[in-house]
């Protein structure tokens, strides 16, 4: 069992993802925005943190950049359903910024946990 974060601003996805990681064994915390989840991060650094990319506030992308540099050795999931540009171009620049893997939006739940998991061994 290990502690993750889940950042997403649509609280439907957010608990649905926050379900499935717990069914998988784990604690996870959450948080509807970047700034949230940077707050949380530095009261109990999670293990892997799962970042939507478009978010208020504090976007995922601007997330993984603060993360990497207080915590270079946290594992980050960014995910993605796209917006004003296509989810592919917002993960590809996750992955340049320090996003470990991506997954865009819908994707099988059972990849995530899968990922996560992966993720954990490292």
């Amino acid at each position: 069992m290990a502690l993750l974060l889940v950042a997403d601003d649509d609280p439907q996805v957010r608990r649905l993802i926050v379900r499935v990681l717990q069914d998988a064994g784990h604690q996870v915390r959450e948080a509807g925005n970047g700034r949230e989840a940077m707050q949380l991060f530095a009261q109990t650094p999670a293990a892997v943190v799962v970042l939507d990319m478009l978010m208020p506030e504090m976007d995922g992308l601007e997330t993984i950049q603060r993360l990497r540099s207080v915590a270079p050795h946290v594992r980050i999931i960014a995910i993605s359903g796209g917006g004003r540009i296509d989810s592919d171009e917002y993960l590809d620049w996750a992955k340049v910024l320090g996003a470990d893997r991506t997954l865009q939006k819908p994707f099988p739940l059972a990849d995530l946990v899968t990922m996560t998991q992966e993720l954990l061994e490292k």
